[in-house]
């Protein structure tokens, strides 16, 4: 049986899905997933395995214009996911259907590698007539290798689409183990399900003010085995302390279960999650900041 493998990143404009499409074709969610833009900050890997073909998947943050020290590290974090991979997919939002620009086609002209433009949400396109005109229109924006309408919600050509991709990767030996669907550390998630707590139960600029560092993590083993995570989230001021916590701990409490079920579900094993709120004004603006959150590159 020939094998193949490869690397695949997912690029976009905010809120164009890549987090959703990712969790559905790596068949586990991996990465944060809020109806509000710009939640993802770093690559997240997921890889899925077969038989015939391992295909390891980049989700980026959204390609839009960054401002300031963070918005600039999710830009150009969104940029060199095209390098060196073996594929690009970009991921289109059908229902805003912003049209091509330079923002999303200028890191595929500037690699000019293989493509893949997929019209995500195409389920929820009204009326369906419109779905030919913007096939058409991304078409003759740029060589796409191929251009297909996907929903990722409800898996509509996500099937499909992976038996594109596989096709498109080279022979070559699996990357990881058949048994690995990340790359990235138990922490790295335990700070994502966090994080994706705050988009769900905080409002306005809480969120993006959010930067969450896990400490200790210990995982006891049988007969009574459990993961013991403590976390801390930094925000910029203190009024947003207050919100995080809430009254009498009610809003904590309340993000620390919901990130507990979730990372219950993902690691498959009893967790016991501490949370505390610090303030670290504008740590948005801070290198030594953004450097300590894994939010800064080094090159």
């Amino acid at each position: 049986m020939t094998m193949r493998a490869g690397f695949v990143s997912l690029i976009g404009r905010p809120n164009a899905g890549k987090s959703t499409l990712l969790n559905r074709l790596v068949g586990q969610k991996l990465a944060i997933v809020s109806p509000r833009p710009q939640t993802t900050r770093n690559r997240i890997t997921g890889i899925v395995n077969r038989p015939d073909a391992q295909v390891v998947f980049v989700d980026t943050p959204g390609l839009h214009a960054g401002k300031g020290k963070l918005g600039e590290f999710m830009q150009r974090t969104a940029e060199r996911a095209v390098e060196d991979v073996d594929l690009v997919c970009l991921v289109v939002d059908a229902v805003a259907d912003p049209g091509p620009d330079d923002v999303v086609l200028g890191p595929l002209s500037a690699r000019g590698g293989p493509a893949f433009c997929l019209l995500n949400k195409a389920d929820a396109v009204e009326p369906k007539a419109r779905i030919l005109p913007m096939i058409e229109r991304w078409r003759d924006a740029h060589p796409f290798r191929e251009l297909l309408p996907i929903s990722a919600t409800d898996g509509t050509n996500c099937d499909r689409l992976l038996e594109l991709i596989v096709a498109s990767m080279p022979e070559h030996p699996a990357y990881f183990p058949p048994d690995v669907n990340t790359d990235q550390p138990e922490t790295f998630y335990i700070a994502e399900a966090v994080r994706e707590k705050i988009f769900h139960f905080t409002h306005e600029e809480v969120p993006y003010a959010a930067a969450v560092r896990v400490g200790e993590v210990v995982e006891r083993p049988e007969p009574n085995a459990c993961l013991v995570a403590r976390a801390t989230i930094f925000v910029e001021h203190d009024s947003q302390r207050g919100i995080l916590i809430g009254k009498g701990g009610s809003m904590l409490k309340r993000i620390g279960t919901a990130a507990r079920q979730e990372l219950e579900a993902f690691f498959g094993i009893q967790v016991f999650l501490g949370l505390t709120v610090q303030v670290r004004r504008n740590w948005r603006k801070d290198e030594r900041a953004l450097r300590e959150f894994g939010l800064l590159l080094t090159s």
